[in-house]
């Protein structure tokens, strides 16, 4: 039976926030198709946040919301009240980092209290709640299905650390510190040539510009590291040929550096591609579909430096050339990206809804 792509968020919702009006737009052949609404945020009341978006090929109110891809509709609230909610502050929120296990059907999504819930896709309900022993919240994700290890970023801990779950067990089995980062740790991918995690670590006292880490998932130990410059590293995405997107983040801008991002060769940490029309980038995104880059650039500005006003958009960038192809303007705060490669389109959360974007 074929199953029909289905999207999941991770969103917070609490109280109230003013809508930011947001206005369609044609750029380099894309547009938006659609806005998707969601229950209990604007235009109706709730102060709310989303974190991080997921396409399973195969969270508004305290949980993951699902969304059709095929109809741009919403469907239903997973877990519904069983995640922490919008606090107030980002590090003790939840849920947020969020990815399906498609062997089992399935969904992990870090949460407040440094918890790891597992979420069943059936029934919706929450089956597994793993702690990774600290404070605050565990945050983004990445999956390696050979190991059958879950890698986990506690960001926003001091130092922050990484922690390997075996979705087997559904126990900690393993931890990286980070006592030398200052600026916590952020999207991981795991790399199916070589069998390898990638962890972006934004900066670190011997790298300020920042760093991708090679971790090698059977040692948990990291085994090679890639220094960048003027980048601090938010979104990490694996594309074609081992080649790694970089969404240079808004924290460089704000430090004085130029808007950026950055295709790396997972193999030795050569820097392949530095593309400058797009940068401020938070999650990041590789549609298999139209062999694309999508960079979700909440941070960029019109002059690309800090000086310039925010022009928060979408970035394109040609996975096949290595080359920028267009920047769609999104909304404010507007962070997340995921795509669907059976038909394309580009799902980003925008603060009136999820904007639906296509070529």
């Amino acid at each position: 039976m074929k199953l029909k792509a289905l999207f999941v968020l991770a969103v917070l919702v609490v109280l109230a926030l003013s809508v930011v009006s947001f206005t369609p737009v044609l750029a380099q052949q894309y547009q938006q198709l659609a806005k998707i609404s969601l229950p209990n945020v604007p235009p109706q009341k709730g102060s709310f946040s989303y974190d991080i978006g997921w396409v399973d090929p195969g969270t508004h109110n305290k949980g993951i919301d699902v969304i059709d891809t095929t109809s741009n509709t919403y469907l239903s609230t997973l877990a519904k009240g069983n995640f922490e909610g919008f606090t107030g502050s980002p590090d003790t929120s939840g849920p947020d980092g969020v990815l399906v296990v498609p062997a089992d059907r399935q969904l992990w999504a870090g949460d407040a209290h440094s918890l790891v819930k597992v979420v069943d896709l059936s029934s919706g309900a929450i089956v597994a709640t793993v702690s990774t022993g600290a404070s605050n919240r565990a945050d983004e994700l990445a999956y390696d299905p050979q190991d059958h290890l879950i890698l986990i970023a506690n960001d926003a801990d001091d130092p922050p650390f990484l922690s390997f779950i075996s979705t087997t067990s559904r126990k900690v089995v393993g931890k990286i510190p980070y006592p030398n980062a200052t600026n916590g740790l952020e999207q991981s991918v795991w790399d199916p040539a070589n069998g390898m995690f990638y962890q972006a670590v934004p900066a670190t006292k011997a790298n300020p510009g920042g760093e991708i880490d090679k971790i090698d998932p059977k040692t948990m130990k990291v085994v090679a590291i890639y220094s960048v410059t003027d980048c601090q590293p938010a979104g990490l995405v694996l594309g074609p040929s081992e080649h790694l997107l970089l969404g240079c983040s808004g924290d460089a801008i704000a430090g004085g550096a130029k808007a950026k991002a950055i295709i790396m060769d997972a193999k030795d940490g050569y820097i392949i591609a530095t593309i400058t029309q797009v940068g401020g980038s938070d999650q990041v995104a590789y549609n298999s579909g139209d062999n694309r880059f999508y960079l979700a650039a909440r941070s960029m500005t019109s002059t690309g430096m800090k000086d310039g006003a925010p022009t928060p958009v979408l970035g394109v960038v040609d996975a096949a050339t290595n080359e920028w192809v267009a920047n769609v303007p999104t909304g404010t705060g507007a962070h997340s990206v995921a795509a669907d490669p059976g038909n394309n389109r580009i799902y980003v959360p925008i603060p009136s809804g999820i904007a639906v974007f296509s070529r």
